[in-house]
């Protein structure tokens, strides 16, 4: 005989199947917390961290935890100018040359400045990275690690610095095995991941703030201490006085920025601060590392961006890429035959957007290679092979400088240099004095900084190259005659090396 089941039997079966799923669910869930955060990582994917953790705790106490022991404070002590007792030596004003004129035959007396950075360990045997504004022209370095230990004189050691990224590789001499921070890959953040700040502000040791990552690819910012080479992350984490140098690290403590610079108006944070990407670093401190020295590709033009106004004066036939505005004599750009008024739009089959992307694909060019360099010259596309030549003035360690530069006792940029723009520079052509040794010809002769030196002798100075190829012909001991420009005015200095 057949059996049915009635459709009031089915009900009951079903619900309390129902019924014993859910609560074999809760029982699971309850057994066993955080299950969920528990996954195993693949070589693509991190492992998912919760904002807390079983015990009630933040993940940043385990980043500050891994981080905190490799970061170390930094004091730097330089030499500085003073010549009256309450006067620097920087007379910028509109009266600028009547007071070096009056001060110039005063005794000059020896100040000191002091530099607070922090900074970070990258390899047990003791190479530490910071800011090389931070240890810039220093005489006296001292390191300080969180455990109180103190290291200078003969046990610190400049490896090498690059004032283009603004960045210097120290080493602390010792057999001693330190803590080390790994590298993070500062492509791969998106804006809105955390990020952790590092460092010592206002002397504040072992300080840690959290934020986000703002921004990417900052350009432009008008900074006193540079780097003309910015490519900038921006973050809202707290970045002050003395957090220069620091690492600014993900949420599994791994360094993607170096931490260097902010925006404000009132000389305090205000959650506009900028990083060094660690993958533009990473390559920098490998050079130093191993040379002592940054060399990067160089072809000789000035460039600009093309804008509307731009494009319709000139009647260019294209938007994209950059303007070549000058080439200079005698680089590999004149001799591959680029001339003024050409549009590069392809560089080494990469496209061109803007002058600080097509800056950054010369200079990572190996010295030596032919590229093809795409142009459009009267509405026509061209494509001529350019040999990278080496930028020059590219320096080893801080005090491995070239003689004759040494000597004078002068650091200059070019006119379009962020250091530059604090003068309110209005000469066309020369080079912007932004750094004075007070003990050199130089200064003694009444050279300061904001000063343009337009010509020297009879060789008229365009750019930095013009400089240093003038300055390498003069001879030990020989007086040459600067012509300078302070805003509207010029005059000239004699100087005796």
């Amino acid at each position: 005989m057949d059996k049915k089941v009635s459709l009031k039997t089915v009900g009951i079966i079903a619900a309390a199947a129902a019924v014993f799923a859910f609560l074999f669910g809760l029982i699971i869930s309850v057994g066993l917390p955080g299950l969920v955060n528990r996954v195993e990582a693949s070589p693509d994917k991190m492992v998912p961290i919760p904002l807390v953790n079983e015990e009630g705790e933040s993940p940043f106490t385990r980043v500050a935890d891994i981080v905190s022991p490799a970061v170390v404070n930094i004091s730097a002590e330089r030499k500085v100018p003073t010549n009256v007792p309450g006067f620097g030596w920087d007379f910028n004003g509109p009266f600028g040359d009547w007071f070096r004129e009056f001060f110039k035959d005063m005794p000059r007396s020896e100040g000191r400045a002091q530099t607070l950075g922090s900074g970070f360990i990258v390899s047990e045997d003791g190479y530490v990275v910071t800011n090389n504004h931070v240890v810039k022209e220093a005489t006296k370095i001292i390191i300080k690690l969180t455990n109180k230990k103190e290291y200078k004189g003969d046990q610190v050691k400049v490896i090498g610095s690059d004032s283009k990224t603004d960045i210097a590789l120290l080493k602390i001499q010792t057999r001693e095995k330190f803590p080390f921070l790994k590298f993070g890959d500062s492509d791969k953040i998106r804006v809105g991941d955390w990020a952790i700040a590092v460092g010592d502000p206002f002397n504040l040791e072992g300080s840690v703030t959290v934020g986000v990552i703002s921004a990417k690819g900052r350009r432009g910012i008008p900074l006193p201490e540079g780097p003309s080479y910015q490519n900038f992350l921006q973050t809202d984490a707290a970045i002050n006085p003395g957090n220069s140098g620091g690492p600014l690290v993900n949420i599994h403590g791994e360094v993607i920025g170096i931490n260097s610079a902010i925006t404000t108006p009132s000389g305090g944070n205000v959650g506009i601060g900028f990083a060094i990407p660690v993958n533009l670093a990473r390559s920098v401190i490998d050079e130093l590392k191993t040379k002592g020295k940054v060399t990067r590709g160089y072809i000789g033009v000035y460039l600009q961006e093309i804008t509307g106004d731009l494009k319709n004066a000139m009647n260019l036939s294209v938007s994209e890429g950059v303007l070549v505005s000058e080439v200079s004599d005698n680089t590999p750009a004149s001799r591959a035959g680029i001339k003024s008024g050409d549009v590069i739009i392809e560089f080494n089959g990469e496209q061109i957007k803007d002058v600080e992307s097509f800056r950054f694909l010369v200079a990572a060019t190996a010295v030596g290679k032919t590229v093809n360099i795409k142009l459009v010259r009267d509405g026509r596309e061209r494509t001529l092979a350019v040999k990278v030549g080496e930028m020059p003035g590219e320096t080893a360690a801080v005090k491995d400088v070239p003689d004759r530069e040494s000597e004078l006792g002068l650091e200059v940029v070019a006119i379009g240099d962020p250091r530059a723009q604090v003068f309110n520079v209005k000469a066309k052509n020369g080079v912007v004095v932004v750094g004075v040794n007070p003990d050199a010809p130089a200064a003694q002769a009444g050279i300061a900084t904001g000063d343009v030196i337009t010509a020297i002798g009879k060789r008229e100075i365009k750019n930095l190259e013009d400089y240093r190829s003038v300055l390498a012909e003069i001879k030990k001991g020989q007086t040459v005659v600067f012509q300078i420009q302070q805003q509207e005015r010029k005059r000239y200095i004699a100087v005796t090396l």
